[in-house]
């Protein structure tokens, strides 16, 4: 039996799946996402990094081999979930188990902003995207740090006053929804949480 961290993740996109529904209730908004892979992985109740965004499983459709989210307001206004048309794909990751390996870092699938691309440049089997993202996110963005786009967990390459920059190796375009942007599409950020948490220590104590 395996023990589920509280809404932690990785970064690395276990599966893609394509949103089959999307409609709005009295106080939510509903996806259902159709993945036979994460259908067979999780259960009602929980856990998954929906293109960084951390969602809690309320049902399994067994005929779709489907899961379907309630997502509040403020959720879909935070984040690029409001832009996700039907038929769209969307990253997956299932929350961190013991004994998983940690092969990005320590994700918690809370969006710290919606960045914009504003560069895609293509080099051999690599790509680089060049992001631009408000200045209160952007202190916790560091050369050769981590950062999460869209649930996938990457190195940061480059540091500019109001942008910076990472490199997509061909596996991660292979494997995750990255390859699909394009300048001026939308993100899901999250900065890395430890940068918050040194920031804080480091506040003069009142």
């Amino acid at each position: 039996m395996y023990l589920m961290f509280y809404n932690m993740f990785t970064g690395i996109i276990q599966s893609i799946g394509i949103l089959k529904e999307k409609h709005e209730e009295k106080k939510h908004v509903v996806f259902e996402i159709e993945d036979a892979l994460m259908y067979s992985q999780v259960q009602e109740g929980s856990s998954v990094a929906v293109s960084g965004v951390c969602l809690t499983v309320k049902e399994k459709k067994e005929d779709q081999k489907s899961l379907v989210f309630d997502i509040m307001p403020e959720t879909i206004k935070k984040t690029t979930l409001q832009d996700i048309k039907i038929g769209q794909q969307v990253n997956l990751e299932p929350g961190l188990k013991i004994g998983d390996e940690l092969g990005g870092h320590l994700v918690y699938g809370h969006v710290t902003a919606v960045a914009e691309v504003i560069k895609k440049e293509t080099q051999d089997t690599s790509v680089l995207l060049t992001l631009t993202l408000d200045s209160a996110s952007m202190r916790y963005i560091v050369s050769e740090g981590s950062v999460t786009i869209n649930g996938v967990s990457l190195t940061v390459a480059r540091v500019e006053e109001n942008d910076f920059t990472v490199s997509l190796v061909a596996y991660t375009l292979e494997h995750t929804t990255l390859s699909n942007l394009e300048e001026g599409n939308s993100v899901n950020i999250e900065v890395d949480m430890m940068a918050k948490y040194v920031e804080k220590l480091l506040e003069p104590i009142k």
